[in-house]
C-alpha cells in the first residue's frame, strides 16, 4: 500500500479510458491491490460470478416494496454556507449527503436521476424524491465519488453539477472515464488508497480501502477502484464509507488506528439480502453496528436503504434491523440514526 501523500488535480493525470469508455486501469503500476489489469481486495473476496447471480435471481424471492415510500421529513432547503465549527449534514437519499461546514459544501455520491441504472426506462427506480431538490442545492464546492456502481456514480447528475458549479470532483482511480461519459470536459481528481486530496479551507479527503468491487458493464469488472473517504478538518472528522462488506472489521480498525475515532460515521445499512450473496460486498445493520463500535465514532447516520430496491429485504427492514442490532449491543438509538431523505443532522442534533 502506498504511503500517504497529498495531491491536487494538477498532480494526477487521468487514468485514461478505452474506446468503449471503460477505464484503462491497466495503464497504472501494479500494487498490493492492483494486478496490472484489475483492482482487488487484498486478503479479501472478489465479486460473485454469473452462476451465483443466476442462482439468486432464479431461486430467491424478495420482500415486496411499495410503489412509493415517502420520507416523513420535509424537503430540505439548505443554507448557502455554514461557517465556523458548526457541521450541518443533510440526507438527500441512498448514499447522497450534503455536508456543510467551514464554508465548504460537499456532496457524496450524488444521484438525482430517477433510476440507478444505465437506462432511463428500466432498472431500480426511486420510491421517494430526493431530500433536497436539485435547484435548492447551494453552490457545490466538492463532490466525492466512492466507486462506479450506478447507484453511486450517476454521470448525468455529475454533468449537471459540473455545468452549474464546476465543483472539485474526487474519485478513486479509473472512475474518471465514467464521470466524463456525459461531458468529456469535466475535471476529475483521481487518487489511490492512502492518498490525501486537499479540498480547501483546511479540509482534506483521505481515500481509505474498503471491501467492495466495481463495474458499469459486462467487460469492465474491477477496472476502476473503490474507496471510503475520511474528511479531516470538518468537525471532529467524518468517515463516509461508500459501499463495503464488513471484512472481519478490517476497514474500520484501520481507520480508527490511522485517524482516531471520527466524530461522525456515515455507514451503509441496506442492500444485504440474500446474505450468502451479499455478505462480502454489503454490510447488514448488525455489521454496521459492529463497525460503529470499532470506529469509536460518537454519532452515525445509516444510509443505502429505502430509496432504490437493489436486493431482497423490504424497504423498511434495514431500519427495523438497525434498531434491533443497537438494542442487542446496548447502544442508545439516538447515536445511530437510519437517515431518511430530508433529514438533517447538525452538530449532534437532528432537525
Amino acid at each position: 500500500m502506498n504511503d500517504t501523500r497529498s495531491i491536487s488535480p494538477s498532480d494526477l493525470p487521468s487514468i485514461g479510458r478505452g474506446k468503449d469508455g471503460v477505464a484503462a486501469a491497466d495503464t497504472g503500476p501494479a500494487s498490493d491491490h492492483f494486478d496490472g489489469a484489475r483492482f482487488f481486495n487484498p486478503g479479501g473476496s472478489g465479486p460473485r460470478g454469473i452462476l451465483d447471480l443466476l442462482r439468486w435471481q432464479l431461486t430467491e424471492r424478495g420482500e415486496s416494496w411499495p410503489d412509493a415510500c415517502p420520507s416523513p421529513f420535509a424537503t430540505d432547503r439548505p443554507p448557502r454556507r455554514v461557517a465556523g465549527n458548526t457541521l450541518r449534514v443533510s440526507f438527500a437519499g441512498h448514499a447522497t449527503f450534503l455536508i456543510q461546514g467551514v464554508g465548504l459544501n460537499i456532496l457524496t455520491d450524488p444521484v438525482w436521476s430517477e433510476r440507478a441504472s444505465p437506462f432511463s426506462f428500466m432498472g431500480p427506480r426511486r420510491v421517494n424524491a430526493p431530500g433536497i431538490a436539485f435547484d435548492d442545492l447551494p453552490p457545490i464546492d466538492v463532490v466525492l465519488v466512492s466507486h462506479g456502481h450506478y447507484d453511486h456514480l450517476d454521470a448525468a447528475t455529475l454533468a449537471r453539477l459540473w455545468q452549474r458549479d464546476r465543483p472539485h470532483i474526487v474519485a478513486p482511480l479509473g472512475n474518471d472515464a465514467a464521470i466524463r461519459s456525459h461531458d468529456p470536459d469535466i475535471a476529475v481528481t483521481t487518487a489511490d488508497w492512502d492518498d490525501t486530496v486537499p479540498l480547501g479551507n483546511g479540509v482534506d479527503a483521505v481515500l481509505e480501502p474498503v471491501h467492495h468491487w466495481s463495474a458499469r458493464g459486462l467487460m469492465d469488472r474491477n477496472r476502476a477502484l473503490w474507496c471510503g473517504f475520511v474528511l479531516r478538518g470538518l468537525g471532529d472528522g467524518i468517515f463516509f464509507t461508500g459501499d463495503t462488506g464488513f471484512d472481519d472489521g478490517r476497514p474500520f480498525r484501520r481507520i480508527a488506528g490511522r485517524h482516531g475515532a471520527p466524530g461522525l460515521a456515515l455507514l451503509p445499512i441496506g442492500a444485504y439480502e440474500p446474505r450468502w450473496f451479499m455478505v462480502d460486498q454489503h454490510m447488514n445493520p448488525a455489521d454496521a453496528v459492529l463497525a460503529f463500535g470499532l470506529l469509536g465514532a460518537r454519532q452515525a447516520l445509516g444510509y443505502h436503504w429505502g430509496t432504490f430496491r437493489l436486493t431482497n429485504e423490504g424497504a423498511g427492514r434495514p431500519a427495523a434491523d438497525l434498531a434491533a442490532a443497537l438494542a442487542a449491543e446496548g447502544i442508545d438509538p439516538a447515536r445511530f440514526l437510519a437517515a431518511r431523505p430530508g433529514q438533517v443532522w447538525t452538530s449532534g442534533a437532528t432537525a
